[in-house]
């Protein structure tokens, strides 16, 4: 959210109630979807360091964390349906493919 001092030096101010209204409606959504992005994208991090690391155990246990985060992101809107699928497909199929490899 904008502090006070943010929300007074914005060169856009609106007129209209319900344009001030829709202005903090946005702040909040924006708030809301910039802490589901982090979720997912710190658990396909995760995902990816275990990779990288050759840790099988621990690859595939934060690939269900990261399908589940991503899961949630496109549930609510976040992300697309296609990013989404590309994203889970692309994290299984490296983590199966050092699964494959030991």
């Amino acid at each position: 959210m904008l502090s006070e001092k943010e929300r007074l030096t914005n060169t856009t101010v609106p007129n209209k109630k319900s344009a001030k209204k829709y202005m903090r409606v946005t702040e909040k959504k924006t708030a809301k979807n910039k802490i589901i992005k982090g979720v997912f994208r710190s658990a396909v991090k995760k995902t990816k360091e275990s990779v990288a690391a050759g840790k099988i155990k621990e690859a595939q246990e934060s690939l269900k964390a990261a399908i589940k985060a991503i899961d949630k992101a496109t549930q609510k809107k976040v992300l697309k349906k296609n990013t989404a699928a590309r994203k889970k497909s692309r994290l299984n199929a490296m983590v199966k493919k050092i699964a494959l490899k030991k």
